[in-house]
């Protein structure tokens, strides 16, 4: 999510300006989707010559160009929260508990009353533009007791208007749901003009679709739910009701076709006019920058690729930085050549230690993260056998060898450089860095959630064995049975391991007071009150699949990391002069394989390698969902790239048995 309070060179010359420009161009095309509006709004058949000199008349009207400054407030409003909200890791709840949470957050709510109040501004418009029986909404009528003229609501007016605030809570709820202000980026490079073009027509498609089921919805609320605002309105202004007519809170009443084609066109408006608006941010945000390899001076290094590429705080340009890593290394020669020089004087590979340092940390946070989600599934709260423990280790331990050489350990390591596991197992949402719709489970804080989740976010029990200054489970677990340990040492022919010493902890602390044990048992009670509950459990299980995609949320940074690194090691076979890729290529097969063990042991899982059901016309972006078929995808090209450059000269590469058995499949092509 995008902050003002972001002190941040590319924020302040890149993004910001970005942002305006999106914004520009929306309110230029302001007038003619206002046209095409004006003209399906008067819109008669058998009148061809009278409606076009009608629309042309309303086009210049003082209330058209009143109402047009209005759209364009709307579109500055709507623009700038797609700069305050937009986010490059989508927000995935793991549950309908914390999918409610979201919208009921109190910022959310905020959101959900101005788009309400935006969207009534668009109906306005849109009712004044229509004009006749829309125009205003008090209308003089007669009464039929005494025949006085009398200003009576009109509910024609009423109804488009709580129609505009119905499509504007519609649109910010559907905001949360749908992953609207994911921004993705797009696997095949296009000018602004063409994407824009080829997008154009799914988003008037999404906004007919869109307004056609609003309609709908807003049609059935209005029968059953419409006599409570009109008569708080009517009583409110003091306006009467004119019972001449036929109320629109009835079948026939809303059984009018004018009624209903008017209300679809103008929410089509409404809907348009948002989507526009969001679609050329996205264009913008999401165009490629290139950023220098090396600077000359010393002032501009910030900006280099190199210093770019460790960056913590500012999401959007580290992920460019990558996008940008990823097309240097497929189509720039000179640009690749300055990632393989060395620095003068001293004669060091800075630039090559750097980027690739931080690629690999990319990759090695990721099989990090993994391991740790596979030891929670595997666990499920309960103590693993000393295999699986054992096969946790080796492979925590073979993804923290891959870390580089002794020049990539001087390069910083990203401490938290995505939103990664906490995406599936956190929740935060008071950070004023995090997105509205952050990603978090509240499965976590429940009655029903496992030890193990617990322990991967950092939420002890204090009397449990992990609290303390362990935090990982892959250095201290509970002491295993002694023959089981005996066996397993004798059957692999090594001697038996000292079972693990926990440090014993106080007397005080070992047995706890009456009052904690009574509201143990009391806690434990209600959980399993609550777990017999149909809806609580209902709330509460976790969404298929959803754990899977909130692992893989920000896996389009892995696979450019995958993608830059994988074509510079294969370029550096004819291009690198200086052999300064020699030197970590063993960490990078090794840190290559790892992880591709890491993502096969994944898709074994439950639900991981299912496909996503597809929707049928949406703004929001639901390429998150596949994230991880395109790693893997990656992943395997990666490999692939450098088995079939360097052929039989791998061979030579100093890595493990194992990573080399595996790397023999690649050459053989049996992968």
């Amino acid at each position: 999510m995008f902050s003002l309070k972001q002190n941040s060179w590319f924020i302040r010359k890149v993004v910001i300006w970005r942002a305006v420009a999106s914004i520009a161009w929306s309110v230029l095309l302001l007038p003619v989707t206002t046209a095409v509006f004006v003209l399906l709004s008067r819109f008669s058949l058998f009148h061809p010559i009278q409606w076009i000199s009608d629309c042309t008349s309303l086009l210049t009207a003082s209330s058209t160009i009143f109402s047009l400054v209005v759209l364009c407030g709307v579109v500055l409003i709507t623009g700038f929260f797609n700069l305050e909200f937009y986010t490059l890791v989508p927000s995935i709840p793991c549950s309908r508990m914390a999918l409610l949470g979201t919208v009921l957050h109190p910022r959310q709510c905020v959101h959900s009353l101005v788009y309400c109040t935006m969207g009534m501004l668009v109906m306005w418009c849109a009712s004044v533009t229509i004009g006749g029986r829309y125009s205003t909404l008090g209308t003089p009528c007669r009464q039929s007791e005494s025949g006085e003229v009398v200003t009576c609501l009109n509910e024609y007016h009423l109804f488009l208007l709580l129609a505009g605030a119905f499509m504007g809570y519609s649109h910010s709820f559907l905001g949360v749901v749908q992953n609207m202000y994911y921004v993705s980026f797009q696997p095949i490079q296009q000018y602004k003009y063409p994407r824009f073009k080829g997008c154009l027509p799914m988003v008037v498609k999404c906004s007919v679709i869109q307004a056609l089921y609003s309609a709908r919805n807003f049609a059935a609320l209005y029968f059953f739910f419409g006599y409570v605002p009109k008569t708080w309105i009517s009583s409110t202004l003091n306006l009467q009701i004119d019972s001449s007519l036929q109320p629109l809170d009835s079948l026939t009443g809303l059984l009018d076709f004018s009624l209903l084609y008017h209300l679809s066109i103008s929410g089509a408006f409404l809907y348009l006019t948002w989507y526009l608006t969001v679609l050329l941010f996205r264009i913008y945000v999401t165009e490629a920058y290139s950023f220098p390899v090396q600077s000359t001076f010393t002032e501009d290094a910030e900006q280099c690729l190199p210093k770019v590429l460790a960056e913590k705080n500012t999401l959007v340009m580290k992920f460019l930085a990558l996008q940008d890593l990823a097309l240097l290394s497929q189509h720039s020669l000179s640009r690749r050549l300055e990632v393989f020089n060395l620095s003068q004087p001293g004669g060091h590979p800075h630039n090559w230690n750097a980027i690739s340092g931080e690629c690999l940390c990319l990759l090695s946070e990721l099989t990090q993260r993994l391991v740790a989600h596979q030891d929670a599934v595997a666990s499920n709260g309960r103590v693993k056998s000393q295999s699986a423990s054992s096969d946790t280790r080796s492979a925590s331990s073979s993804s923290s060898v891959v870390s580089g050489t002794e020049d990539i350990a001087e390069t910083p390591r990203l401490s938290v450089p995505l939103r990664t596991p906490g995406s599936v197992f956190k929740s935060s949402v008071g950070g004023a860095n995090r997105v509205l719709t952050a990603p978090f489970t509240p499965d976590v804080d429940s009655p029903f959630s496992s030890p193990a989740i617990r322990r991967l976010v950092g939420q002890q029990d204090p009397h449990s064995p992990w609290s303390g200054t362990v935090q990982s489970p892959h250095i201290m677990r509970r002491g295993p049975k002694l023959w089981s340990a005996s066996t397993e040492s004798q059957s692999n022919g090594s001697p038996p391991g000292s079972p693990a010493t926990v440090p014993s902890p106080p007397a005080a602390s070992q047995k706890p007071s009456f009052l904690a044990q009574w509201l143990q048992n009391r806690r434990e009670q209600v959980k399993s009150f609550l777990a017999k509950r149909v809806l609580i459990m209902y709330l509460f299980n976790k969404l298929p699949e959803a754990s899977s995609q909130a692992l893989f949320a920000d896996s389009q940074a892995h696979i450019w990391a995958l993608q830059g690194l994988s074509h510079l090691v294969a370029a550096s076979f004819s291009e690198d002069q200086f052999g300064v890729v020699q030197t970590t290529l063993p960490n990078i097969l090794s840190c290559l394989v790892v992880l591709l063990e890491a993502v096969d042991r994944h898709f074994k899982l439950p639900h991981a390698s299912s496909k996503p059901v597809r929707t049928l016309c949406s703004m929001g972006d639901s390429t998150y969902k596949t994230l991880r078929f395109a790693l893997r995808a990656a992943l395997k090209t990666a490999i692939y790239k450098i088995t079939t450059t360097f052929g039989e000269h791998l061979n030579a590469v100093n890595i493990s048995t194992e990573h080399r058995k595996r790397l023999q499949q690649f050459l053989e092509f049996k992968e």
